[in-house]
């Protein structure tokens, strides 16, 4: 794949308490590596990383890495607004960590009005769960992501299991907000950028109708 040819941007945003492992996916991600001690997060940390969503449509990932700290939260706020996904983690072997998912979906509700923010509920580090140390269920975990309406999963950073899987729910979870009309593009917001003609975008959302205009829709 071509890094400099893509239609779109898509700023995605990690959230989640201190601990749960939110830069260990992103590694594992972006970078298929896996670290056992990793640097506590300061404020915020960036990557970026390309998918192909179907083919010939190509997405450049922004992704945001937060810090979970409370003292940091006034940083991490400022990044909400200009995002259109969150991945939003906690740790199935801390409870405390589960508890607070519902805050965090509620700040960043609050915080990005009027713009349109699609999540992913990451229920991670699965692989201590044979050892005994699960401590949150995956049908609670399951029923508390569709009374927020997301799609739930179970990842691990350190084996791999369904990082990709996670992280790819989530783009083309947006990808399909933004065909669906869900997802707006708006003048001076960064959530979604678009180098297509927005002729294009218009065919995709309703393929029946034919626009002669192709001026960009953002820059």
């Amino acid at each position: 794949m071509d890094l400099t040819l893509w239609q779109y941007q898509f700023r995605i945003i990690m959230l989640g308490d201190s601990t749960v492992g939110k830069s260990s996916l992103l590694k594992r991600y972006t970078e298929e590596m896996f670290l056992d001690c990793i640097n506590q997060t300061v404020g915020v940390d960036f990557y970026v990383h390309f998918l192909e969503v179907e083919p010939g449509v190509r997405v450049k990932l922004q992704f945001w890495d937060t810090a979970g700290q409370e003292r940091f939260r006034s940083v991490t706020r400022s990044y909400f607004r200009n995002s259109v996904g969150g991945l939003l983690v906690f740790d199935l072997t801390n409870r405390a960590s589960f508890e607070h998912v519902q805050e965090w979906h509620a700040e960043v509700c609050e915080h990005v009005q009027p713009h349109t923010v699609l999540f992913v509920l990451v229920g991670h580090k699965n692989d201590r769960v044979a050892q005994g140390e699960r401590v949150v269920g995956h049908n609670e975990a399951e029923k508390l992501a569709g009374q927020l309406g997301m799609p739930y999963i179970e990842a691990s950073a350190k084996t791999g299991q369904c990082v990709t899987e996670a992280f790819e729910l989530l783009t083309r979870r947006v990808y399909q907000g933004l065909l669906s009309g869900e997802v707006q593009l708006q003048e001076g917001w960064d959530g979604v950028k678009c180098l297509a003609p927005r002729a294009t975008l218009a065919q995709l959302q309703n393929p029946k109708i034919n626009i002669s205009n192709n001026r960009r829709c953002c820059s």
